[in-house]
């Protein structure tokens, strides 16, 4: 008996499954939209991915309505299947007119808020995305320092199914940064962390800077920026953990950096591991500075050296589809790197796109790329593209993403761009021993999204007023040589000390190129309008000097850059030299000026620095050169003097000479009060002669050499750095005016 009611309901069971399986497995004969107003009937078929005939199920309908819903079009949606007809109602959203944003007034925060928004003028209103769209206005206005906003929409409804969306913004107090913390073990001091990240601490006087509120992307770009300056300084497993703002008053923040740099490590086993067919010979320039760098502090500007190195011989022997795999091996504190070579596959460059470029030219990108369509693709050359987009300093993030192509044998490169301001205004003041002095700027750097450098100036001390305005295109016409124009004006008054006062103005312009790896060559002309005065103090020979002058120079230049970083260097060298040569002059003057500096690191966390300096004025024609070319020892060249009152003399005025030499050699003490955060202690010895009278070779030209030793010390202060120097003259001319201390302190506004 209980297995005959047992198969009755197992019976009845599948008659059920039966049932609802063909209730919802019907084939739909015929589809009816009701309800849209606005939206076509064809778009919501497209939007519910279902086809008239489909099969249609439980799963399905489920589906269409996921479809539907996600496209934001509908506040409601009912589906129905009555005889095979699938009948799809809905309610379709509101419509938006317009988007009203009140409380914001300038247009750059505007673009800022509006940028990562959903919701736009005529698309569909939903709550959810309304509400998504206010917390990404408060989060953006944080990125730019408005901590204290507060967002209200209001929804404005309209006839026919629209409505305008009006948000209310109270920006509140910008949250200023009342100070700057490290913590952990940071090696380094406070002062020197300070100058290598961008934001620094609120003062009242700092009224132009923007760096003094708090700024989340700063953040993130001040973290990056302290751990490469920790990998180039070894410390490979540096951590920072972590960087957080603590409210200190109503709209005060202290930012807290938390730096673990751990061990310094050192390079040891570098190899090279090539393909069969390479010649190993091709690499020997590279094995060369694999052994120069064995015992060496880590640096990861080293390792892309090397890879840039190997870039360029791969590339010169032909060898298109490669790339560069670099495997590390840690031992203690010694790591051995492998840079593997391997031959890729080889696929064609189909499409380069470039995305987020709203005010950056698609050529000013493109033309810094070292692929192009149609090229083969080269990992090298990819990742050096990157890197020069990034090297612009335009942009805040650039993303290299290779997806496949539309054959085989293609790829597509897509360039994700963010973009990020690029002016600046700039004012500061000094006052030191020499005096007092102002300065003021406005930069661009990326003039109407061209890519070109516009850099407008002036300083006023209390014996000069400069003023330039330049122009820098870094490619000009793709030729990847920069061209250079500048407008400046200088006045020099030294009538009370030198009896005479010049105005100059004029214009120069230059180009600029990578001759040679790391040698940079500049070609320019310059032509100034010069006017001399003098009073009853100048001696009879410096008032011949009156008058007006018209000169025209031709430039050059050789830059051989070997610095391990621009920025707080700390090895390598540079080699500067410059020549201007007369072509229309009235005394044609001659100027050669050449300038050494060589960098290293005697011991931990030391900087030593030796430079020699030289430069030459004189006249092509045997004519006297204008007071204005004479030559001064620079102060930084030469502490312990006066500036302007050492070498040859004229009367009571100290007149410059011709020829200028100088000797330097300085090296930081980090052991002096190590743990004097805000301080930096400098040893230095400088000796300096500067001799040549053209204009009378009777008068002394008091070429003894001049040599000085100190201590100099750098404080970074409330207000600003303060440097002063302590230095014994240790040789000098009998004529010479010494100055046992000095000091200099500015700020920025």
């Amino acid at each position: 008996m209980l297995v005959k009611v047992s198969k009755f309901f197992n019976l009845i069971s599948l008659l059920i499954i039966f049932l609802i399986s063909t209730a919802y497995s019907n084939d739909t004969s015929k589809i009816e939209f009701i309800g849209n107003e606005r939206i076509p009937s064809e778009t919501i078929l497209m939007l519910s991915k279902f086809k008239n005939g489909d099969t249609l199920d439980e799963e399905k309908i489920n589906q269409i309505l996921i479809n539907l819903y996600e496209s934001n079009f509908f506040k409601d949606i009912q589906i129905k299947l009555d005889n095979n007809i699938l009948r799809i109602s809905v309610l379709e959203n509101p419509l938006i007119d317009k988007i009203n944003f009140e409380g914001i007034k300038a247009k750059k925060n505007l673009e800022i808020i509006k940028k990562n928004l959903s919701l736009k003028s005529r698309s569909s209103y939903t709550e959810n995305l309304a509400n998504e769209d206010v917390l990404k206005i408060k989060s953006s206005l944080k990125e730019i320092g408005y901590y204290f906003s507060n967002v209200e929409l209001f929804v404005e409804e309209l006839s026919d199914n629209q409505v305008n969306l009006n948000y209310k913004i109270d920006l509140g107090n910008k949250a200023k940064i009342k100070k700057i913390k490290f913590i952990g073990d940071k090696k380094y001091k406070d002062s020197k962390l300070k100058n290598i990240i961008i934001s620094e601490e609120y003062k009242f006087w700092k009224f132009i800077s923007g760096k003094k509120y708090l700024n989340e992307q700063i953040i993130k770009f001040d973290k990056r920026l302290l751990r490469n300056f920790y990998l180039n300084k070894g410390y490979y497993d540096v951590n920072i953990n972590s960087s957080f703002a603590k409210l200190l008053d109503t709209d005060e923040f202290e930012i807290i950096y938390n730096i673990n740099a751990n061990n310094k490590f050192y390079f040891n086993d570098l190899k090279l591991d090539l393909p069969s067919d390479f010649n190993i010979e091709n690499f020997d320039g590279i094995e060369k500075l694999f052994q120069n760098l064995k015992e060496e502090p880590y640096s990861i500007n080293s390792v892309r050296d090397i890879v840039e190195e190997i870039e360029l011989v791969v590339l010169n022997d032909q060898y298109e589809a490669t790339q560069t795999i670099v495997n590390e091996q840690i031992n203690n504190n010694k790591i051995n790197l492998t840079f593997k070579i391997e031959e890729t596959e080889k696929f064609t460059v189909e499409r380069i796109n470039i995305f987020g470029n709203d005010i950056t030219r698609e050529s000013v990108i493109r033309n810094n790329l070292s692929l192009d369509e149609g090229d083969i693709y080269n990992d090298l050359l990819a990742k050096k593209s990157e890197n020069n987009l990034k090297s612009l300093g335009i942009f805040a993030d650039v993303r290299t993403n290779v997806i496949q192509g539309n054959s085989d044998l293609s790829k597509i490169i897509e360039i994700n761009i963010k973009e990020k301001a690029t002016g600046e205004i700039m004012a500061g003041a000094g006052f030191g021993t020499s005096g007092a002095s102002i300065s003021a700027g406005v930069k661009e750097n990326n003039y109407l999204g061209r890519g070109i450098k516009f850099d407008s100036n002036f300083f006023i001390s209390e014996a000069s007023i400069k003023g330039q305005v330049g122009i820098v295109n870094p490619n000009y016409k793709n030729t990847d040589k920069s061209l250079s124009f500048n407008v400046q004006s200088l006045e020099t008054d030294r009538l009370t000390d030198f009896g005479y006062k010049t105005n100059k103005s004029g214009i120069s312009v230059s180009t600029t190129f990578e001759y040679l790896r790391d040698l940079n060559l500049s070609l320019g002309a310059s032509s100034f309008y010069e006017k001399i005065q003098t009073d009853s103090t100048a001696s009879t020979r410096q008032k011949r000097m009156k008058g007006e002058y018209y000169d025209t120079f031709t430039k050059l230049s050789l830059d051989y850059d070997k610095r391990n970083q621009k920025f707080k260097t700390s090895k390598g060298f540079r080699s500067f030299y410059n020549l201007d040569l007369p072509i229309i002059s009235n005394t044609n003057t001659l100027t050669n000026r050449y300038d050494l500096k060589h960098y290293t690191e005697l011991y931990e966390e030391n900087v030593t620095t030796t430079s020699f300096f030289l430069e030459t004025a004189f006249s092509l024609t045997d004519d006297d050169i204008k007071l204005s070319e004479r030559l001064f020892v620079p102060s930084k060249k030469l502490r312990g003097f006066e500036y302007g009152k050492v070498g040859p003399k004229d009367g009571d005025d100290f007149i410059g000479g011709n020829y200028l030499a100088a000797l330097n050699f300085s090296s930081t003490i980090p052991q002096l009060f190590p743990s004097a955060q805000n301080f930096e202690f400098l040893f230095f010895l400088d000796i300096a002669t500067l001799w040549g009278v053209d204009y009378d070779t009777s008068l002394d030209t008091a070429d003894d050499i001049r040599s000085s030793t100190g201590l100099a010390i750098d404080w970074m202060t409330p207000i600003g750095p303060l440097n002063f120097s302590l230095a014994q003259p240790l040789s000098k001319s009998k004529s010479d005016i010494t100055e046992s201390f000095r000091f200099n302190i500015g700020t920025t506004f």
